[in-house]
């Protein structure tokens, strides 16, 4: 280990209802330079057409992320040894302007990336994921491991309104921050507006999981299929919480029945490993819908599993002599 790696407080000397309220425990910091990968807020629900409230997700997600230690228990991992891991805080938001507040989230995450850090977020609405890939995709076209209830690829709302949380992934192909053809959306199911909604993701080549095709296959097929579409090639993932069923995961802005159990959600986020995952986010965590912070819970748990799949990849990369092995299933016990 790193001494020079942040680490976060620990709960057999500090109980975890005390002291200050960041991601992990871990230390917060003015900037992301020097980190690895920078843990960050963005408490924005501009988007929301329906049931807002995600804008409180971050603060919440930092309270139940006390509960995180500091191994995996499946993995081994130890996110906080082998990567420079802490919270940078909320992004500066504008809760009244719709297009000043991407703006805003863009700049954000474009400092992070700057500062040579991977953006690991806690939304916020799906909306917030556009200007996020405006700044990891600035240079290339990304690919994207999309875990949701919905597609979010539709065009417009309320007239004519091109920015909502169903619209990102649209714009975001529109604009060439997505590689159609190496998107992967997992999850997705209940009703929609119309019979060809998602006629429009298919004809750019999203390939589209529903969730009866997964429930048909399991995790280990699905997320073969995920990663080859997702290949070599730099990719972001973005975990919706709704994607989890509400019995699980009320607290959040569209729930729709049917969905994942948070031991399947926690098996897919494992089988990442090995990507090359240049940022990802969990999103749609909202408080105001939640019973007994068990959403949030979910939230902060994916956020973990999803930092340790980056700690490996940083690791990986400083010392890829090792030899060390980038087979999820390899790591986890689980197979195809």
């Amino acid at each position: 280990m790193s001494s020079n790696f942040f680490q976060p407080v620990d709960a057999s000397a500090v109980p975890r209802f005390a002291g200050l309220s960041t991601f992990m425990r871990l230390p917060a910091v003015a900037s992301a330079e020097g980190l690895d990968i920078a843990l960050v807020g963005i408490p924005w629900d501009g988007g929301t057409t329906n049931r807002a409230g995600a804008r409180h997700g971050p603060r919440e997600i930092r309270n139940q992320s006390s509960l995180m230690r500091r191994v995996h228990h499946v993995s081994g991992t130890e996110p906080f040894s082998i990567a420079n891991v802490a919270d940078v805080g909320d992004l500066s938001v504008n809760p009244i302007n719709l297009l000043d507040g991407l703006k805003r989230i863009e700049e954000g995450i474009a400092a992070i990336v700057t500062a040579g850090a991977i953006p690991l977020a806690a939304g916020g609405d799906h909306l917030t994921t556009l200007p996020v890939l405006r700044a990891v995709a600035r240079e290339r076209a990304v690919g994207m491991i999309h875990f949701d209830a919905h597609s979010d690829t539709n065009d417009r709302y309320f007239g004519d309104n091109p920015y909502t949380h169903g619209t990102p992934f649209r714009r975001a192909i529109e604009e060439g921050l997505l590689d159609p053809k190496r998107v992967v959306q997992i999850g997705i199911r209940g009703s929609i507006y119309e019979p060809g909604e998602h006629d429009w993701a298919v004809a750019q080549g999203i390939r589209i999981i529903y969730m009866e095709e997964f429930v048909r296959r399991g995790a280990a097929s699905v997320m073969e299929e995920a990663r080859a579409i997702a290949g070599a090639g730099p990719t972001y993932v973005t975990f919706d919480i709704d994607c989890i069923d509400p019995s699980m995961a009320p607290g959040t802005g569209t729930p729709e029945l049917g969905g994942f159990t948070t031991r399947e959600a926690q098996e897919m986020v494992r089988l990442l490993d090995g990507l090359n995952i240049v940022g990802a986010d969990v999103v749609e965590v909202a408080p105001p819908f939640d019973l007994a912070g068990m959403t949030a819970l979910a939230g902060a748990t994916m956020m973990f599993e999803l930092l340790c799949v980056l700690a490996k990849s940083v690791q990986a990369a400083r010392a890829p002599d090792l030899g060390e092995s980038t087979s999820a299933a390899a790591q986890s016990g689980f197979s195809a």
